[in-house]
Order: structure tokens, then C-alpha cells, then sequence
């Protein structure tokens, strides 16, 4: 096939169009013929190798557009006018590199960042240069402090050495003051030492002494049979103190309860070991009361103080004989609180009492308190035990146990107490209130013949919920409350009684054995 010569080197190819490939019969060896095949782009971030075109022979280049993947050095406008849209050009001598992948550029070439682009270093910032301490200033403000502790030194010695002399000299002349006891002679010669006192000047030592002489040790067997029928004793210990030289004892009824609901006997120990039997003379167990007599005489009875004058925050001393083994144990301690209304733990009736620091346990009960003079104001009736409590003890005031101890030892039984003469029902609680409908109070399940709550008109079924102005929500309320009469006293009493309430006045009988 003829071809021109000045085809064999020189080709124009169309924006457009595509070169045709060479025929089967002819063998194209020409570099340029083959760099002008369109080329297969490799994938993205690989480049593909640039071909080397002869220097002698031009290269086919298309016109440069936005989809192109050939990249070249673009010719200056002075060199070569800009070619219009679909012109050809032809280009001779183009030694520019040509690449297939139209993303890729040489990094000598290119003015965009790379794909994990890097930034620039900041410049490291430049310290301000520092001043220069003046070491002059320092200096001064070190001296002026030591100079300043210097003298608050001297002047806070001076002051504590005259405060110090005034503490002694005071203390010299309060001790040259000071009351003592002759505890012992030695040699003929008498030695003075000084001794506690108690907040109004008896000393405790001399209070011990005399309270050895007059509490005892009171002790009572009982028997209790087991499961299987067999039948053990064991002993009851507990404390009491003699209020008469002729042998008369006070202690707290529950000391003495197996001896007085059973066959065995209460023992009365005095300091010095002597042992009596001792006979019971009377007990009010409402009161936690009861009086023993011993075939004694000459003994030393207590003073008995004034329980209404007692406050808050005076000085007590319980003695007694804490769990029936530590025989004339004394404890200290203060009045806590007055009028306070405790129940037993045997299920007595709540009795007013007051409360005392002083350690108390069982076998104190029945025991005496002191007060700073060595006058009894109470005797030790119960305490509050439970786990991790301590300093709650509690104590009948004498004037309430004095009065009912004289009962005892001239009549027999407590006098002028005031009967009403009816039988509760202690079952009667806030759920069945509720559940009938009625009232809270103390439910009366019968009444006395002959009685003073006969006379007034009360009825079974009836419940007392007021006795004068204390209002009575229990069984409990109800005996509190006529604590405050005596007999012969009159009261009105508030009755609920189908389904409508009503006043009474009821004049209290006397309470005695019989009844």
C-alpha cells in the first residue's frame, strides 16, 4: 500500500475521532502507531509507565479537555495560538511524559496534597524572655517576718508565764483548802489524803461506808420443771434497804414474787454475811412494791429524802448487787429526766418513774439511790436492756414507795386507793374498733354487784373512753387514770354506748384485799 512519506511520521488525528486500527496483511512497528492505541487505565493510586517517545519523531497528542487522561505541560500563549473547538492540531516534537490514570500526578508535578496529606509543622513558639527576680525584695520580707515571730514570742512567753503563775498560785490555795479523811494512822503520826466528794461535799468513800450498812442482799429459790418432769431450783437475786431499826425491808415486788405466789422463802444477807429469813408483810404489785421483816433490831436504817425536789442533772449513787454476785456494788451517775411512765417487763401496770445515767443491772433492782447527801431518793426498779443500748435505768421515787411501804406495814394492803368495780376486756384493741365501728377505750366486759359502777349505771358492753379530763384508750389508760383519785373521790366518766355517747359520775370505792 502506497502511503505519502510525510504520513510515516506525521499523523493529524480528530478530536473526535478514533485511529484506525492497521490491517492484518501489514506490520506496524512504529512506536508512535501504537503509543495513539487507547490505553487501559490501571487502577486508581498505581501509574501507569510512561513510554519514552523518539526525539526525532513527533506523537499523537488529542486536544486537552476535563475527561483527557493525558497531562503535559501547557504551552505558553505566545508560542501557539489556542485552538478552536474541533480543530485539529498537530503537535511535532512533544517529549512530555504521558500517563494513563488521569487521578495520578508525579509529586514533582503536582499542587495537590496527597491522598494521607501531612500538615506542616507549626513553628515552635518562641518563650518570652524573663525578667530577672529581684532577690533584694525577697530578702527584706524574710527579714521582717523573723523579725514579727521574734517578738510574738517574747511577748505570747511573757503572757503565758503570768497566766501560768496565777494557775499555780490558785492551785496551791485550793489545795491547801481542800476538805480530807484520816484513812489510816502510821507511827502515831496522822496521814491526810484527799478524797472524792460528791457535788455537795460528802465525800463517796464515807457514802459507801454508810450504804454498806444499810442495803442487803435479798435471795429466793425457785423450782421449774422441765419437759420432761423433772423439776430444778435455781436462785433469785436481787437488793433492798432497811428503813427501820427493828428489821423492816424495802425491795421491789418482783424480787419477791416466787416467794410470795409459791412455797419458798425470801433470804435477807447483810454486809457483815449474816443471813435471815425474812417474812413477807405486804405487796402492791401494781406499784412493783413490797415490804420483808427480819428478826433483827439495832440495825441502821436509811434517811430517807425528798423525791419532789429532785431535778434534772442531780448526782445519784445506785447501790446494789449487780447479777447476785457483786455483792455492795456502787455505780454514779444523774437524773436524766423526771415522770417518766414505764411498764415492767413482768406486765404490770405503768408506774411513773424517773431516769438515771447510773449503770444498773439485774440484782440492782430494789436497791437504793442516793443522792449527794446520802439521802435515798428512789429505788431501782427496772432498766432498759437491749442490744447496744446503755444509761437507760429508771427508779420509783421514795415519796410513792414510803407512802405505800406504811400502807403495808400498818394495814396490810395499800390504803384509799380507788375501786370502780368493773372487769375489762384486755383483747378490746384499735382492730376491732375498727372492724365494729366503735370507739377506742377500755371495754367493759362486767360490773360488780353492790359497786360504785353499779350505782352510776354502767353496763356490760359499755366501753369508758374519758376519766375526767384524761382521755382512756385501753385497759392500761383506764388504771393510769384512776391513779389520780383516791377513794370517795368522784369523776366523770365519757361512756360510748349504742352507737351514742354519754356522761356518768361515778364516786370511787376503796380497793382492798378482798376485792
Amino acid at each position: 500500500m502506497f502511503e505519502p512519506e510525510a504520513w510515516k511520521n506525521d499523523v493529524v488525528v480528530g478530536a473526535g475521532d478514533a485511529v484506525s486500527e492497521p490491517s492484518t496483511d501489514e506490520t506496524v512497528t512504529d512506536s508512535a502507531d501504537s503509543a495513539a492505541e487507547p490505553a487501559t487505565e490501571p487502577p486508581i493510586g498505581e501509574s501507569a509507565p510512561a513510554e519514552a517517545a523518539p526525539e526525532t519523531e513527533p506523537e499523537l497528542r488529542p486536544q486537552e479537555s476535563e475527561e483527557s487522561a493525558v497531562r503535559e505541560t501547557p504551552v505558553s500563549a505566545s508560542e501557539e495560538p489556542e485552538p478552536e473547538d474541533g480543530e485539529y492540531q498537530y503537535k511535532s516534537g512533544y517529549t512530555q511524559r504521558i500517563y494513563a490514570d488521569a487521578h495520578y500526578a508525579p509529586a514533582d508535578e503536582s499542587t495537590v496534597p496527597p491522598r494521607y496529606y501531612t500538615p506542616p509543622r507549626r513553628p515552635s513558639k518562641v518563650s518570652p524572655e524573663k525578667k530577672p527576680r529581684k532577690k533584694g525584695l525577697f530578702l527584706k520580707v524574710a527579714c521582717l517576718c523573723l523579725v514579727c515571730a521574734l517578738l510574738g514570742s517574747v511577748g505570747g512567753a511573757a503572757l503565758v508565764g503570768r497566766s501560768f503563775s496565777q494557775r499555780i498560785a490558785a492551785l496551791e490555795e485550793a489545795q491547801e483548802n481542800r476538805p480530807s479523811v484520816v484513812l489510816g494512822t502510821d507511827s502515831g503520826s496522822t496521814k491526810k489524803v484527799s478524797s472524792a466528794e460528791s457535788d455537795s461535799g460528802k465525800p463517796l468513800a464515807q457514802l459507801y461506808e454508810q450504804a454498806c450498812q444499810q442495803v442487803v442482799g435479798i435471795t429466793t429459790e425457785v423450782t421449774v420443771q422441765n419437759f420432761f418432769g423433772q423439776t430444778s431450783t435455781s436462785a433469785v437475786s436481787g437488793s433492798g434497804f432497811i428503813i427501820s431499826e427493828d428489821g423492816y425491808i424495802l425491795t421491789n415486788y418482783h424480787v419477791i414474787e416466787y416467794a410470795d405466789k409459791g412455797d419458798n422463802e425470801a433470804t435477807v444477807i447483810l454486809h457483815d454475811g449474816t443471813r435471815y429469813e425474812a417474812t413477807i408483810v405486804g405487796t402492791e404489785e401494781s406499784n412493783d412494791i413490797a415490804v420483808l421483816k427480819i428478826d433483827a433490831t439495832g440495825l441502821s436504817p436509811v434517811t430517807l429524802g425528798n423525791s419532789d425536789e429532785i431535778r434534772v442533772g442531780d448526782e445519784v449513787h445506785p447501790v446494789g448487787n449487780p447479777l447476785g454476785e457483786l455483792e455492795f456494788s456502787m455505780t454514779n451517775g444523774h437524773v436524766s429526766a423526771l415522770n417518766r411512765v414505764i411498764n415492767t417487763e413482768n406486765g404490770g401496770d405503768a408506774i411513773n418513774m424517773f431516769q438515771i445515767d447510773a449503770a444498773v443491772n439485774p440484782g440492782n433492782s430494789g436497791g437504793p439511790v442516793y443522792n449527794a447527801e446520802g439521802a435515798v431518793v428512789g429505788v431501782v426498779t427496772a432498766k432498759y436492756s437491749s442490744t447496744g443500748i446503755e444509761g437507760l435505768g429508771f427508779a420509783i421515787p421514795i415519796n410513792d414507795a414510803v407512802r405505800i411501804a406504811e400502807d403495808l406495814i400498818t394495814k396490810g394492803y395499800v390504803t384509799g386507793k380507788a375501786y370502780l368495780g368493773v372487769s375489762v376486756e384486755t383483747q378490746y384493741n384499735a382492730m376491732y374498733a375498727q372492724y365494729y365501728n366503735m370507739p377506742l377505750g377500755a371495754y367493759i366486759a362486767g360490773v360488780e354487784k353492790g359497786s360504785c359502777a353499779e350505782k352510776a349505771g354502767l353496763q356490760t358492753g359499755d366501753i369508758i373512753t374519758r376519766v375526767g379530763d384524761t382521755t382512756v384508750e385501753s385497759y392500761n389508760d383506764l388504771k393510769q387514770a384512776m391513779k389520780a383519785y383516791s377513794a370517795g373521790d368522784s369523776a366523770e366518766l365519757e361512756v360510748y354506748r349504742a352507737d351514742k355517747s354519754m356522761t356518768v359520775t361515778v364516786v370511787f370505792d376503796e380497793a382492798k384485799p378482798s376485792n
